[in-house]
């Protein structure tokens, strides 16, 4: 009998493959010029293939009129054009069709997502109702073998049911809504736009929204502060806010010509524990505060170091290190990259390690953590990839250190009566920021050495204008916790949501703005169908997917319910159809003219904009004098988007764009062709073609 194991992806289907192989490793190409391995293992003839992601999706039975929810599983590459899957899919075929008596196995990632890719294989190509399952948390040799030798007798349904619900649902809502959006578009302002809208994305554009009319609505508030240098310290009066001028002036006329006498000094000491491991949450923000990383960035890196089995699976909520992990084999494994050596032979002097761990778990899989299959040289990763892998390794090592040690102090001044304070701090013993080493970012305050009774000279008193301050925008890390403490999203899910925000040009910037047109969008939701906004409803769907998993929920009791729920929202969309596209057509408008409206003519005063002509079938820049006699035009190049930078070259006083293609790196110019900045475009080319 052949052993057929089916793999997520070409990556881990290379480590399974190495990792299970006893003899006769042999990799093999399909008619369909794929990969897939074959191998002995016990005797048996095993096969490897590979899937790329979801080989099969939904596609709506008929799109004529929306709420539909007549569904049916088709091959990706019918269903989404995503002609690139067409060849696993053909070469899983093809093994299919080879090999009559066949035992199956999924290994791919043992989630909602990994699960299912392997069980629409299993069923649609494979025409089998179950298989065996592997689990494991990383792609090591260790771990690959352990879960072959004590595979599950049977597919994980749990996983599968709440993924394939999940999919309905985000269908149900995605593919209706998104309709409805365009038809009210369409027939209130005879205009068209590619628009989305989701159960996440909504509620999540909503929570923006408000934010950021908090923040245009603010009307700041005056008060004032006191500061005074004295010798070398620099003390606040104890009222933090003064809320009259007067009041301040008086103060500060009160105490010139005071001496600061110090009325009391305080220290305290305190312990600061390690941070916990990282969840897939916790690694993006860190990655957000320290590189500037995207979520959605973090999060194809860590999968690439997952991929590579430098790390442990990176979609975990858990904060859990379980003890059969191997401490210390990880620990031996890192010390032999030079930058841990010093640090991991601390460590191993420690007779039993103890990490410390969060509250938060995962029934599937534990933190994120490196594994012992550490690269002799990591020189081959990416910058991002060493900032990401160093973070990781340097967040594991800290988890066993001791804690810091750290010393606040407060000095309180007495200024002719009046109470000044000077606060400082400081590490006494590093402890785990020891390991943590440059992402244990502590900003120390030295105070001199000083007690009651002292004196110092007051060498300078001033009042300081202050304004009170909006709420703080959310950045991209911070409405990834905010997603994650209100229930919207998944953890595997909230970046890519977020990063489509970004896609529709709801959202702009890393200190998130929302657009007009995201404004509209949002307060249209709002006004017109209120319950696609409720975060409440969005919540208790994951709440019901998560008891799935469990095995406590119910498929068809959950998708009744999102039926009934987005057949009011269509309605809701119908009743109001005309008013929500009139409004959302003028937001498009000023959205568009914002996009393609690069600056000022320079030879008639009037817009330069991003102009289509038919004609030649390319985008150049045009004037909006055309009519009036202005001939002033840039051309563009072809096959690209433009993004305006809002920008002037200082060389030839032209706006400037981004240019960005598929495929390749986006990069910046102004539109003037024969600006001196573009000199040597071209030049190596031609050079090249010379020396040929």
């Amino acid at each position: 009998m052949v052993v057929i194991i089916i793999a997520e992806k070409p990556d881990a289907m290379n480590h399974i493959a190495e990792a299970l192989a006893e003899k006769n490793l042999a990799k093999k190409t399909s008619k369909s010029r794929i990969s897939y391995y074959e191998f002995i293992r016990n005797g048996e003839k095993h096969i490897v293939v590979t899937a790329v992601g979801h080989l099969f999706n939904l596609k709506q039975i008929d799109n004529s009129n929306y709420p539909n929810f007549e569904l049916e599983w088709m091959p990706s590459f019918k269903s989404k054009k995503s002609s690139f899957s067409e060849r696993y899919y053909k070469t899983i075929q093809e093994v299919a069709k080879n090999n009559r008596d066949y035992e199956l196995i999924s290994s791919c990632d043992f989630d909602n997502e990994g699960s299912l890719i392997a069980e629409r294989i299993i069923k649609l190509i494979f025409r089998r109702n179950d298989a065996k399952r592997m689990k494991f948390s990383t792609l090591t040799k260790i771990d690959l073998v352990n879960a072959y030798e004590n595979m599950m007798p049977h597919l994980d349904w749990e996983n599968i049911i709440a993924g394939e619900t999940r999919h309905y649902l985000d269908y149900f809502y995605g593919i209706n809504t998104s309709r409805a959006l365009m038809s009210a578009i369409k027939k209130g302002s005879k205009r068209f736009a590619i628009l989305s809208a989701g159960r996440v994305q909504a509620p999540t554009l909503v929570l923006l929204a408000d934010r950021e009319m908090e923040i245009r609505n603010f009307v700041p508030q005056a008060y004032w502060q006191i500061q005074s240098l004295l010798d070398d310290v620099v003390a606040f009066y104890e009222k933090d806010k003064i809320w009259s001028r007067e009041e301040a002036e008086k103060i500060l006329a009160e105490c010139k010509n005071g001496k600061a006498i110090i009325d009391n000094v305080d220290k305290n000491k305190y312990l600061q524990h390690p941070p916990v491991p990282f969840n897939i949450t916790s690694l993006q923000t860190e990655a957000y505060r320290l590189f500037g990383f995207s979520p959605q960035y973090t999060m194809s890196i860590a999968q690439k170091l997952y991929t590579s089995a430098m790390i442990s699976y990176p979609r975990t909520s858990s904060e859990k290190v379980p003890e059969q992990l191997g401490y210390r084999t990880i620990i031996e494994s890192l010390s032999r990259i030079k930058n841990y050596e010093r640090l991991c032979k601390k460590l191993l002097m420690i007779p039993k390690l103890r990490p410390v761990e969060g509250k938060k778990i995962d029934p599937a899989h534990y933190a994120i953590v490196p594994t012992q299959e550490v690269p002799s040289d990591i020189s081959h990763l990416s910058i991002s990839a060493r900032k990401i892998y160093d973070l990781v390794c340097r967040r594991f090592l800290s988890l066993f250190a001791k804690d810091a040690v750290k010393e606040v102090t407060q000095i309180v001044f007495d200024i002719n009566g009046y109470k000044f304070l000077a606060n400082g701090r400081r590490v006494l013993e590093k402890g785990w920021m020891e390991f943590y080493g440059p992402y244990s970012r502590f900003d120390e305050v030295i105070l001199p050495d000083l007690k009651k009774g002292d004196e110092l000279e007051v060498k300078k008193l001033e009042i300081l204008d202050k304004e009170t301050l909006p709420p703080s925008r959310y950045s991209q890390a911070s409405i990834i916790k905010e997603m994650e403490a209100l229930g919207l999203g998944t953890r595997a899910t909230r970046s890519s949501i977020l990063q489509t925000l970004y896609d529709r040009n709801y959202i702009v910037d890393r200190n998130i703005h929302v657009t007009d047109l995201g404004l509209k969008m949002a307060l249209v939701i709002k006004k017109y169908v209120p319950d696609f906004a409720d975060e409440k409803l969005t919540r208790s769907f994951e709440q019901e997917l998560e008891e799935i998993i469990k095995g406590k929920g119910n498929k068809e009791k959950i998708l009744n319910k999102a039926k009934i729920a987005v057949t009011k929202i269509c309605n809701e969309f119908k009743q109001n159809e005309e008013d929500i596209g009139k409004e959302l057509g003028e937001a498009i408008i000023q959205t568009q003219d914002n996009q393609s409206i690069l600056g000022t003519c320079s030879k008639c005063g009037k817009d330069l904009k991003i102009l289509y002509s038919p004609k030649t079938r390319k985008h150049f820049v045009g004037c909006t004098g055309y009519k009036d006699g202005c001939k002033n035009s840039y051309p563009l190049p072809h096959n690209a988007l433009f993004k305006k930078l809002d920008k002037i070259c200082d060389k030839c006083n032209t706006p400037m764009i981004q240019v960005i293609r598929r495929g390749k790196r986006p990069f910046n110019m102004c539109l003037d062709p024969k600006c001196e900045t573009k000199a040597d475009w071209g030049k190596t080319r031609k050079t090249k073609t010379v020396q040929q």
